[in-house]
């Protein structure tokens, strides 16, 4: 069988919570392989809903193993304050169906004080983070400073770890005006916090290896979207990891041939949280009504997503540059009852046509979209489960951003509901 990846193929909120539960009832093993726990999940399980934001779908689901990769950044106490939240909501969290790697790097409440920082400094020019210290915490990695969940098992260790963090981050505090970090109390809280941490770390990278010759089926969850993609998003409005199904390999200790079959989220329109471009944003009453009836807001943060049609320029470039092999298109539903829908097919700068987003800066500023218009439908596709129970006009609007992507369709989706779902590719089959 083959193993799939699941990247969000636009600035992410595609639904992937959805999806890759849907998928994971199929999987064996379930991973995260980046991000940090600024990613919201929302699951609707019967009557139950589940909001996840650092453990991976399949959490939720019975015998399935979950393991957060060492391309995540952990912050511990958000782990277990979400460990708590699903234990009473009925669900069982153990070593055994949670695993975590030992090369897991931390967040620490310094990274969270940093992020913080540097955003009410930098004012106008501030990028958007959420201030829960994910940047901070990829810098450290990258900066060969970080504190790796292996560390809280040796004192000594962790002590020169600490060492190194502190004099780094008390020199960026002085420079931002910040008391210097007391370090008796960082080091009490990780002493503290690492006899309930430790149990889970394992050498995911072994125990993936294994499964994957067992011939289990592992399904990679990513966290964001592709335009959030460090090197590939619209920068700097992005996250500080790669989201792009690549990672799935480096960020579970994993070779790329493990990788079957990619599957990109993608929402049936277009939104995105916090500052940077978006090219087919609508300030007018459609924009209004997308945001109202997609119930737009952050899973974590709450906060309201900008919204605007969909940009086919966007998903056939970054389905291309992940290898996306199909798409499971989302919330169609909600553009039932439109007169008229609007897809974006090219841009315009500065009189020249692109059929892609250029990264400089100043060209993505002066992007015009163009539009093609499609008839809409007044008929409701909401819990649709077969091509018969859809519109004619909702499957030409489906078939016409198979095009224009160029990249089929594999599932889609018409409600939060997980049978709600029509499977036109499984991802998991050779």
């Amino acid at each position: 069988m083959a193993n799939v990846v699941v990247v969000g193929a636009q600035w992410g909120d595609e639904g992937k919570g959805k999806i890759v539960d849907w998928l994971s009832e199929r999987a064996d093993v379930i991973a995260r392989f980046q991000g940090g726990h600024s990613a919201g999940h929302t699951l609707v399980i019967g009557d139950k809903v589940f909001k996840l934001s650092l453990l991976p779908s399949g959490i939720v689901r019975e015998n399935k193993l979950a393991v957060i990769g060492n391309g995540v950044v952990l912050d511990p106490w958000a782990l277990f304050a979400e460990i708590d939240k699903l234990a009473g909501q009925g669900v069982r969290i153990s070593t055994e169906n949670l695993m975590i790697a030992e090369n897991t790097p931390l967040i620490l409440p310094l990274h969270q004080d940093l992020d913080k920082l540097r955003e009410e400094a930098a004012g106008k020019a501030k990028i958007g983070t959420t201030g829960r210290g994910i940047g901070p915490a990829y810098e450290d990695k990258v900066g060969r400073r970080t504190i790796r969940v292996a560390d809280l098992g040796d004192e000594e260790t962790l002590d020169a770890r600490l060492d190194r963090l502190l004099a780094h981050h008390d020199a960026l505090r002085q420079g931002l005006g910040a008391t210097p970090i007391d370090r008796a109390e960082l080091k009490a809280k990780l002493m503290e916090v690492a006899p309930k941490l430790l149990p889970y770390a394992q050498p995911v990278w072994k125990i993936m290896a294994d499964a994957r010759k067992s011939g289990k089926r592992i399904l990679f969850e990513g966290a964001q979207g592709s335009l959030l993609d460090i090197d590939f998003g619209t920068y700097p409005y992005v996250t500080s990891s790669t989201t792009m199904s690549g990672a799935a390999a480096s960020g579970t200790g994993m070779g790329p041939g493990a990788i079957g079959f990619v599957l990109g989220i993608v929402k049936a329109y277009t939104t995105r949280v916090g500052e940077g471009p978006f090219p087919t944003e609508l300030d007018d009453a459609d924009g209004q009504r997308l945001g109202e009836r997609g119930h737009e807001f952050g899973t974590v943060t709450g906060r309201k997503r900008r919204c605007g049609w969909f940009d086919a320029v966007l998903v056939r470039q970054t389905c291309a540059i992940s290898g996306v092999n199909g798409i499971a298109l989302t919330k169609l539903d909600v553009l039932d009852g439109f007169e008229t829908l609007k897809i974006c097919t090219g841009y315009q700068i500065d009189g020249v046509t692109y059929d892609y987003l250029p990264t400089a800066a100043a060209l993505q500023a002066k992007v015009t979209p163009v539009y093609e218009e499609m008839e809409g439908w007044q008929e409701s596709t909401a819990g649709a489960r077969s091509w018969a129970d859809l519109p004619a006009a909702a499957i030409k609007y489906v078939r016409r951003v198979e095009e224009l992507i160029q990249c089929p369709v594999a599932l889609l989706s018409t409600s939060p509901e997980r049978d709600d779902t029509i499977l036109v590719t499984d991802p998991f089959a050779d």
